[in-house]
Parts: C-alpha cells; sequence; structure tokens
C-alpha cells in the first residue's frame, strides 16, 4: 500500500510539473511573432529594420508584450531566403516583414497558403516583383532617377556614357536600369549597363566597365552590387572614375554624391503599416502599397576631392555632406 501510494503521489507531482510547464507556454504564444527576414547585411537593409522596429514602437506597440520578433539573415542567398520564409511559415507567425525584393518574393510564397500577411519594405517595383496584390502590402524604395541624371550632368558637364552594374534576375533593378535608359538621353547620356547572375561576378564586371571606358558608375540598390561596393570603390578609385550612390550609406562608403531617400524613414513607414495590420485595424490586402517621394542630395567632400570634382554653387546649398566611414 505504502509503495502504491508513493506511486501515485509520484505521478500527481509529475503531473503538476508539467502542468506548470504548458501553461508557461500558453502564455508566452499569446504575444504575436513577426518573422523578420532580411535577404542580406549592409547599412541600408540593417537601416530599413531598425527603422521598422522604431515604427511598431512609435505606432503604440510594445515589444514583449503586443509582439515579439524573430530575425533572419540570408546573407544574399536566394535559397536561404526561401528556407527562413518556410520556417516563418511552419511556425505560424502573426506576420512576416521581408527586407528586399528575394526575401519578399520567398516569404509571399511561403505565407501564401496560410494567408500570414506580408509586410515588405527597399522593392524599388512591386508591380514587376508581383508583388502588388494578395495578403501583402508595403514600402518602394523607388529611385529618384531623374534627379540622380541631373546630379551626375551638373558635377561632370562633360561625361557621356554612365556604367552601372545590376543582378539580372532582380526585379527592382530590370525595372531601374529600364527607367533609365528611357530617360539618359535627355541628359546627353548613354547607359552602358552591365548585368550579373551572382555577387562572385559583380568585381569583375566593374574590371568590365572601367576598361570599357565610362565616365563614371551609377549605383542602385541591387544588393548584390551594394554587398561588395567597398571592393568596386577600390577599383574605380584607382582609375579615377566616380561611383555615384543611391541613398546616403553609399556615400557613406566613398561614392561621390547620391540623390536618394532615407532607409530608416522607410522603415519606420513600413512599420506603421505592419501596426495597423497587428491591430486587426486593416489587412495588409486593404493597405496599398507606399512610395517614398521625399529625397536628399548627400555628398562626401573627400571622394569629391579624389576625384576633382566640384559641387555647382547652384546645387550647393541643397547638399547635405557625410562624413566618410
Amino acid at each position: 500500500m505504502k509503495k502504491a501510494l508513493c506511486l501515485v503521489l509520484v505521478s500527481l507531482f509529475v503531473f503538476a510539473l508539467a502542468a506548470c510547464g504548458s501553461t508557461a507556454g500558453t502564455s508566452s504564444d499569446t504575444v504575436p511573432v513577426i518573422g523578420i527576414s532580411q535577404y542580406g547585411e549592409h547599412a541600408s537593409l540593417d537601416n530599413c529594420r531598425e527603422g521598422f522596429l522604431s515604427g511598431l514602437k512609435t505606432a503604440g506597440l510594445v515589444e514583449g508584450t503586443d509582439f515579439t520578433y524573430d530575425y533572419q539573415n540570408a546573407g544574399f542567398d536566394d535559397n536561404i531566403a526561401t528556407q527562413i520564409a518556410q520556417n516563418f511559415s511552419s511556425k505560424n507567425v502573426a506576420l512576416m516583414c521581408a527586407i528586399a525584393t528575394p526575401s519578399a518574393t520567398a516569404c509571399f510564397a511561403a505565407a501564401e497558403d496560410k494567408d500570414i500577411p506580408v509586410i515588405f519594405t527597399a522593392i524599388t517595383d512591386p508591380v514587376q516583383a508581383n508583388l502588388d496584390a494578395g495578403n501583402i502590402t508595403g514600402t518602394s524604395d523607388k529611385l529618384p532617377v531623374d534627379a540622380q541624371l541631373e546630379l551626375i550632368r551638373a558635377l561632370q558637364p562633360d561625361a557621356k556614357t554612365v556604367g552601372i552594374l545590376y543582378t539580372t534576375s532582380e526585379p527592382n533593378s530590370v525595372s531601374a536600369i529600364a527607367e533609365y535608359q528611357k530617360k539618359a538621353a535627355s541628359y546627353g547620356f548613354t547607359i552602358e549597363a552591365l548585368g550579373v547572375t551572382a555577387q562572385s561576378e559583380v568585381t569583375q564586371a566593374a574590371d568590365t566597365l572601367i576598361q570599357k571606358g565610362v565616365d563614371c558608375f551609377s549605383n542602385l540598390t541591387d544588393n548584390n552590387v551594394v554587398g561588395v561596393l567597398a571592393s568596386i570603390l577600390e577599383k574605380t578609385n584607382e582609375a579615377g572614375i566616380p561611383v555615384y550612390g543611391s541613398e546616403i550609406e553609399q556615400v557613406k562608403i566613398g561614392c561621390v554624391a547620391s540623390a536618394g531617400i532615407d532607409y530608416f524613414k522607410l522603415g519606420e513607414q513600413t512599420g506603421a503599416m505592419a501596426a495597423k495590420v497587428l491591430r486587426g485595424e486593416a489587412t495588409a490586402e486593404e493597405i496599398p502599397y507606399e512610395t517614398i517621394s521625399e529625397f536628399s542630395y548627400y555628398t562626401n567632400a573627400a571622394a569629391l576631392a579624389s576625384m576633382q570634382l566640384t559641387v555647382p554653387a547652384q546645387i550647393a546649398e541643397t547638399m547635405i555632406e557625410v562624413t566618410a566611414e
């Protein structure tokens, strides 16, 4: 009898412990989880992520109470981006935040069957990327191409050819190249565009454009190219060819100037949209994607001096000088 009674008491004790563990797990599961998939690490995309989290908090959401997040980085690898998205889907996250087109495409594919909302950011052309319909929305970082071409013409009055590197499978870049080619003649330029299929090809492609004698490079927000921008700048600096960035972080690295947007603000705008979805104020499908239209001119004084370029007085007042990193 004593032995039987002991067994019963032990069983009850184990059951009680198991019940306590189950209750703790249920409590934590009630906090919505946001899966953040970032295609790779460079300053622009990092700013998007930090801005996104700031946007959630500005909207009044409290981390740990109203949401938690699982941040994953694909390292510029499409296969890993797909794995991250599928993992988020298997965990039934409340919402996916996708930073850059490959991550957004992967998240949308993985989320569609479960109807998990996807909020993207840093997508130049959502229509071209087929991310403009369904339970998905976000923010576009469409480049101010006219402003960039005007800037290049102002700093290099005699330039004729603008070289651009881009990834052929990146819808953002393909769309941007088409716009550059359409508008370049109005500013007296021809575009020498050279496509790559992987990041490992970028620096060799830069050598090719240098050998072709382009007067300058204009950089896009292409992730494969931006990921090795420092290496490109080593080559162009040696050849005496200016590189124009597409946003402030690229100018900090060493591009001479840029007409670009603020990626932290882009992320904040994205976070505000996500907050509406998490609160149930609207579905992602009901919120049209948004494009930031405001941009600024940035210059790197050291880079300009090394290329012997001078900012004309009529536009100098609009320039924001950044410090080289």
